[in-house]
């Protein structure tokens, strides 16, 4: 249970700071810390059950890009803006300098098997923001359309 706090927690400060780093707007901070949050728990709770890197990877962009589409429709901003900081914690970083490391010292086999991770981790990513955007261009429209008469409801 403390994993998953700490995941929290961390998911969410990584995701704000990047996002600072980055300039986003401020508005668009705490949205993005909730979903780098939310994906990182994703991330650690499909660990638990399947120990590779391909599928908490998968998942964890699956989660970032449904719910990234969703906070872009309800700040009204563009997508990135959520994609880019949420998406920090789920790069292959230490993977990669891992392999370099290998590669700069001889050890070639090992820095291979290395960069071939790092690319299966990034093809995972890929193809979780490829199926959350299927899924998002099916489920949002109505979402759209429901806040825009809401809007104009008011006015």
């Amino acid at each position: 249970m403390s994993e998953i706090i700490y995941g929290f927690i961390f998911g969410f400060l990584s995701s704000v700071g990047f996002g600072i780093i980055t300039n986003n707007p401020r508005r668009t901070l705490i949205p993005a810390g909730l979903v780098g949050a939310i994906a990182w728990i994703v991330y650690i709770v499909v660990g638990w059950y399947n120990h590779g890197l391909i599928m908490p990877n998968l998942m964890g962009a699956v989660v970032i890009g449904i719910l990234g589409n969703l906070c872009a429709i309800l700040v009204k901003a563009p997508v990135n803006i959520f994609y880019v900081p949420c998406l920090v914690s789920l790069v292959p970083g230490a993977i990669l300098y891992d392999s370099m490391r290998n590669f700069t010292l001889g050890n070639d086999s090992q820095a291979a098997y290395g960069f071939v991770k790092a690319l299966t981790v990034g093809m995972s990513l890929a193809i979780g923001f490829i199926i959350a955007e299927v899924i998002a261009n099916k489920l949002y429209p109505p979402v759209k359309r429901y806040l825009t008469k809401r809007e104009n409801g008011k006015k």
